[in-house]
């Protein structure tokens, strides 16, 4: 239920309590006044103290939908008589309203055989206002003062007088004691609900960026595959035309501001192509971003470590973005399926080629059969193998898959080095 709901039932429950005792007192009194007993003066008088008594702490009291919210101790159920602004359940002011009830209404039981009726919301009361490991005791000792007083009162002792006191207890305790378990139900479930739309709203933020990170990353390779490497060629061309020209051939200016046209536009798409980098390298180095990759991935008794070997060498983006997104893929596929302890990634600078290696000690697999898309080709977002092998071969590489059942697994993307002068140029 909700805080709405929960408040309704809370102030119908509240008022009905209410009406019962006031109900009780009043028949103490009318019984009290038409038997014309000696004592009737000081039953009147008692019934109207208990009542003032009662009434200044119900007064005094509010339904608080806030507790809707709050979670259930197990110590202290909810009932339908919420705590107030003075008069609150487990605080001292509680205890001695409701021990001053109890008090007069044991006075009450020794005038008025009639008032042992009004046990029957006492019940409540201690269970609502005492914590559980008292209540019970509590809610025994006034079942056994009301059956004390019949006895004492009739001068007879009938099954009646036990049942009718001991059956509203057992009522009174399981009505609260159900209430609680449906209360706390209904917060499990509340919770349950508001921790799944936090997590649908999570996984479509999660998409998203998902979403954008791949199309940048896709619009940098194609820019920098077709727009930027057919630019760099035509600079290249136009660079030989002018020197193949005469130094004072009538078309070299034009050749020369072609070249110069073809230069700065490449510039451009360059810019184009930074400014789509993916987020982990627009700060920091290649083999900055691994680490920091390494040094946030978290699973349980796996240790991710990074190294580097050689010297390192600036790379083009599309390299940088081939080796980070593999590592990404490789490392990614070790956290949900290889039950790995430890893990490594390589990151090493050749003469003519650079390599990224990932190696964990996990329960490994069949490269050649049939669970390839255990190793990531459905849930890692697309990466999987076929796509590092995609990717690679773009760039002219290689990846080898090396792994066996209960032997780990090892990852790795090798790419040759550019030319450097073709790189220079283009």
């Amino acid at each position: 239920m909700d805080s709405r709901s929960h408040t309704h039932v809370t102030a119908a429950l509240r008022l009905c309590l209410h009406a019962l005792l006031a109900g009780l007192l009043a028949l103490v009194v009318v019984r009290a006044v038409g038997e014309g007993a000696a004592d009737t003066a000081a039953v009147v008088a008692v019934t109207l103290l208990t009542a003032a008594l009662y009434a200044a702490g119900a007064a005094r009291s509010s339904v608080q939908p806030k507790d809707s919210a709050q979670p259930t101790d197990s110590a202290r159920p909810r009932t339908s008589v919420q705590p107030g602004t003075s008069v609150q359940p487990g605080t001292p002011a509680g205890a001695w309203w409701l021990g001053g009830l109890w008090v007069l209404w044991a006075v009450l039981l020794v005038l008025s055989p009639d008032a042992l009726w009004v046990a029957f919301p006492l019940y409540f009361l201690q269970l609502h206002f005492l914590p559980m490991r008292w209540a019970l005791p509590a809610v025994v000792v006034t079942a056994a003062a009301a059956i004390t007083s019949f006895v004492v009162h009739r001068q007879e002792i009938e099954p009646g007088a036990f049942i009718g006191p001991l059956i509203g207890a057992a009522v009174a305790v399981a009505t609260v004691l159900g209430y609680d378990a449906l209360f706390r139900e209904s917060e499990r479930r509340r919770e349950l609900i508001v921790e799944l739309v936090a997590t649908r709203a999570d996984l479509a933020e999660a998409e998203r960026t998902a979403g954008t990170l791949a199309e940048r990353e896709r619009l940098a390779r194609e820019i920098h595959d077709t727009l930027a490497q057919g630019l760099s060629s035509i600079q290249l061309l136009l660079r030989a035309a002018e020197r193949s020209l005469p130094e004072n051939a009538p078309a070299t200016p034009h050749v020369r501001a072609a070249r110069e046209a073809a230069q700065a536009n490449l510039a451009e798409a360059r810019s184009f192509v930074r400014a789509l980098t993916p987020p982990d390298l627009e700060h920091g180095s290649l083999a900055a971003a691994l680490e920091r990759l390494c040094a946030r991935t978290t699973a349980a008794e796996l240790t991710v470590r990074f190294a580097v070997s050689g010297t390192p060498v600036e790379l083009p983006t599309p390299y940088e973005v081939a080796l980070l997104r593999t590592a990404q893929s490789a490392l990614a596929n070790t956290v949900r399926h290889a039950e790995a302890r430890r893990a490594e990634i390589t990151l090493s600078f050749m003469d003519t080629s650079v390599a990224l290696d990932v190696v964990d000690d996990g329960r490994g697999f069949d490269p050649s059969g049939a669970p390839v898309p255990e190793r990531g080709t459905g849930g890692d977002g697309g990466f999987g193998l076929p796509a590092m092998r995609a990717r690679a071969g773009s760039l002219g590489g290689a990846l080898s898959v090396e792994s066996a059942p209960g032997q780990g697994t090892a990852v790795a993307l090798t790419l040759p080095l550019p030319d450097t002068e073709a790189e220079r140029a283009a």
